[in-house]
């Protein structure tokens, strides 16, 4: 990690039963702080509704937390929007189409740069994988093909969102833990955080624990994948390897 860091990556925005981030909702609002915040909302993931849509559907929701958002697609000048901005707020759906489009605008410098000075960062699933130092580790389809795998670099470690223990009945492919031995073949050296639904990390400087009802499932080239609890430390993992 560079600098003080205040980072905010959810696993999954909807829990089943549940409204739409109402799981993260009590972090969020923690997070951000008492202070009012407007935050800047990045709805590049979006690809079958539109990022009014989405812009709408998250204020409604960070309303409940007594802070606000606004998103990038309505500033005449996108950077001036992140260098401004108090905090940063990515949503989730496709992360290869959520990277292209920060690549195509080169946003991902400013973005990273505000972070690093301080800026706290919201993302989840897209967004989370968006945090880390590539999106090799994203379930999504590659629908659109970016400039290059690297993303924002926030963290040394991969996130891999809604990890899954064991595929779906009566699908005899391969399971999760099995595409991120493959990625691991391939990518030695770098940790995987198998994040599952309902988690999130909260790193903040050289610390960062995990929050939610499930543990989070690590793995590494030559390590017996490990489960970490939310009482265990995870600073470690900030440590670039």
């Amino acid at each position: 990690m560079i600098g003080y860091m205040k980072l905010l990556l959810i696993s999954n925005s909807t829990n089943a039963g549940e409204n739409y981030l109402a799981h993260a909702l009590g972090t969020i609002g923690k997070f951000l702080g008492k202070e009012k915040i407007n935050a800047l909302f990045i709805p590049y993931a979006a690809v079958t509704f539109s990022y009014d849509e989405y812009e709408s559907k998250v204020q409604k929701r960070f309303l409940e937390t007594g802070h606000e958002i606004y998103s990038i697609h309505h500033a005449d000048n996108p950077r001036h929007a992140i260098r401004d901005a108090e905090a940063i707020v990515v949503g989730g759906g496709n992360t290869w189409h959520l990277l292209t489009l920060l690549q195509n605008e080169d946003l991902l410098g400013n973005i990273a740069e505000r972070v690093m000075e301080g800026m706290p960062y919201i993302g989840w699933s897209a967004g989370s994988n968006l945090a880390c130092p590539t999106i090799k580790t994203t379930n999504d389809m590659p629908i659109i093909q970016p400039k290059s795998f690297e993303a924002l670099g926030l963290i040394p470690f991969q996130i891999n969102p809604h990890y899954l223990d064991s595929n779906p009945e009566g699908h005899a492919g391969e399971t999760r833990e099995m595409r991120i031995r493959e990625f691991l073949k391939v990518n030695p050296g770098i940790y995987v955080a198998g994040l599952r639904e309902g988690t999130m990390l909260w790193a903040e400087g050289k610390k960062m624990r995990l929050l939610g009802p499930k543990n989070l499932r690590l793995f590494r080239e030559g390590m017996k994948p490990v489960e970490l609890s939310p009482k265990d430390s995870l600073d470690f993992l900030l440590v670039t390897p």
